[in-house]
């Protein structure tokens, strides 16, 4: 299962895997926050070169998630294809200048700073996705359930989220065994096939999935239920643990990172550094 493994949690022994859960969703909303609203190329240059090493520090091999890369990438490159077809000019906008590297049909010129605006919109896909996945892949469910509900969120939504994230490896071992077995009736759908066969076969997969997905959740709430869940207005946590002082100097980096952030919206004179005047 972990070779066809596309999303969920991977235990691990590193230091990321051993933060607590509080600290690394604490740490993913502040850089994601602080990346989102920045359009400094340096800062964001800065964060996505932390967020590979980070997630190289994580021991997660790509093959574990590259269909999510690849996915991910997909649209990614749609969107930043569409950003040039529906506003080719609009980097031209947000700089105010307009160098031309290639001349056209009509509004549909290549210019620098179109150019540069993707790139930092490139950059935040690196200064963030990696981030995610790491937050995602590293997390003990449990553990991000006990954490939410530290930070004031419902237990019973918190509870949802981990059973959410436990089921996403469930829901792809039916896939790829549902995919084995039409295989194995002679149904090819591997890489040998053409790409309307496979979308084809994945099809004809996505209802006894579904079927099946009902069939558990109907398990699942059933047997919460016989166990009176959401009686109480509150409860305790078998995997909660207190937090270190790593996570605090770990939480520190994220504030700090943070007022970098937003201290670079005085010094560029809003969210945009402009390398053209």
């Amino acid at each position: 299962m972990k070779e066809h493994q596309m999303l969920g949690y991977i235990p691990d022994h590193t230091f990321i895997h051993k933060l607590n859960a509080t600290t690394k969703l604490l740490f993913f909303i502040l850089l994601s926050v602080a990346c989102m609203t920045t359009y400094d190329t340096r800062f964001l240059f800065f964060m996505s070169v932390c967020s590979l090493v980070l997630f190289k520090l994580s021991h997660i091999r790509l093959r574990q998630v590259s269909f999510v890369l690849r996915f991910i990438a997909f649209f990614s490159l749609l969107n930043l294809v569409a950003v040039y077809l529906f506003s080719p000019e609009y980097g031209v906008s947000l700089y105010h200048s307009k160098t031309v590297i290639f001349e056209g049909i009509g509004r549909y010129s290549l210019t620098q700073e179109q150019l540069f605006y993707e790139f930092n919109l490139v950059l935040k896909y690196f200064s963030t996705i990696p981030l995610a996945l790491l937050f995602i892949l590293t997390t003990n469910p449990s553990e991000l359930a006990a954490s939410l509900n530290k930070i004031g969120v419902s237990y019973k939504i918190s509870y949802a989220v981990a059973l959410a994230m436990r089921y996403i490896p469930d829901i792809q071992e039916d896939f790829f065994n549902i995919s084995q077995a039409q295989q194995a009736r002679g149904y090819e759908m591997s890489k040998k096939a053409s790409l309307s066969k496979r979308i084809k076969g994945t099809a004809q997969i996505i209802m006894p999935l579904i079927f099946s997905s009902l069939d558990r959740i109907e398990t699942i709430s059933t047997a919460m239920e016989l166990r009176r869940f959401g009686q109480k207005k509150k409860r305790t946590w078998y995997a909660s643990k207190s937090l270190q002082p790593k996570d605090f100097a770990v939480l520190a980096i994220g504030i700090g990172l943070t007022i970098i952030s937003f201290s670079l919206f005085y010094v560029n004179g809003g969210r945009f550094y402009n390398p053209f005047h």
